[in-house]
């Protein structure tokens, strides 16, 4: 058995029996629009120093791929805003094959056209793209700055250089709604799998989510009635539950964290751009790895990871409705 087997072995696996093989890794807190319902208007971004280097990210995917991790995702913030991150993504698209199956990326759109050639070189298939509307005062409304032409340039740039574009749409009661069935169109006509993912209370911001909560069981029946859904069996390591849209050749996923938890299957951790490492989004139960890292310490690496998994939850208690968020950090922070 090489060391590369017997580290596999002793995978990481939590208290409840579930193997971690996903790692959503942010690159970043930094993102260049303000989503409503993700971020502050003001937010207070941390220094560099206190994130960690590429090398040091190079270093933490590895200790993971040999701990059994299948899948890594780049996130943010926005990870194209790092500056380098392309050979980022260069130095983990070599371990594709060699113990990592899938290195994929969220991006909001914005610096997409920019990076679709670079990422598919790298060995990235397929990326998320967030996109909340397709019109453009309102895409500038809910994200606070940003411009529609970019991202729509940046998924034609993606599909272009042969990346699958999955797009992710958070559904907003009174924001977004009656764009939703129009989007499932608009994804259908250019082949792109849609996932719509509810809203959820994480991070202070200057509205009331409530206000604009939008269960997904509604959304679901009110598409059933335009769309022949079917239960699909894909699974992509992620918590979206997959239905195949009739004569479309695409897929609907929903991401229901509010009307139906996904966590009895939970088989991910996200590791912050500080190098945190959260066992749960909706608890703030972490580990700190960054000065493990920096005093070369793989053995304190793998205990912290252990201790991790010991205490991992067996799933959030998100309540859309409670004076605070379920934890203070923003998803920004988290790993996407």
């Amino acid at each position: 058995m090489t060391p590369r087997q017997a580290a596999a072995e002793n995978g990481l696996v939590d208290s409840f029996g579930r193997r971690v093989t996903y790692v959503r890794l942010s690159v970043t807190d930094r993102c260049d629009l303000r989503c409503r319902y993700c971020m502050a208007e003001t937010m207070q971004f941390l220094p560099r120093s206190e994130i960690l280097t590429f090398e040091e990210i190079v270093a933490l995917a590895d200790i993971f791929i040999e701990r059994g991790v299948r899948r890594i995702r780049l996130t943010g913030g926005e990870p194209l805003v790092r500056r380098g991150i392309d050979a980022l993504v260069a130095a983990l698209g070599v371990r594709i094959g060699d113990g990592l199956d899938e290195l994929t990326l969220t991006t909001n759109g914005t610096q997409l056209a920019r990076f679709a050639e670079p990422l598919r070189r790298a060995g990235v298939r397929r990326v998320n793209v967030s996109l909340d509307s397709r019109d453009p005062a309102r895409f500038r409304y809910i994200t606070r700055r940003g411009d529609l032409d970019k991202v729509l340039g940046g998924i034609e740039a993606a599909a272009a250089a042969g990346l699958a574009v999955k797009i992710n749409m958070v559904a907003l009661r009174g924001l977004n709604e009656d764009e939703i069935e129009p989007m499932l169109r608009w994804c259908a006509a250019r082949g792109h799998d849609l996932t719509l993912i509810e809203t959820m209370p994480l991070g202070e911001v200057e509205e009331d989510r409530s206000d604009h909560y939008l269960p997904l069981d509604v959304i679901r029946d009110r598409l059933e009635r335009r769309f022949a859904l079917t239960p699909s069996l894909r699974r992509t390591g992620g918590p979206a539950r997959y239905y195949e849209v009739g004569g479309t050749g695409i897929r609907l996923g929903l991401i229901t964290p509010l009307t139906g938890n996904f966590c009895e299957g939970c088989n991910r951790i996200r590791v912050a751009a500080t190098g945190t490492v959260y066992g749960c989004l909706g608890h703030d139960q972490k580990v700190e790895l960054r000065d493990l890292l920096r005093a070369g310490g793989r053995g304190a690496v793998d205990e912290a990871l252990d201790r991790l998994l010991a205490g991992k939850p067996r799933g959030h208690a998100f309540d859309i409705a409670a004076a605070r968020p379920a934890v203070p950090r923003h998803m920004s922070v988290t790993g996407g």
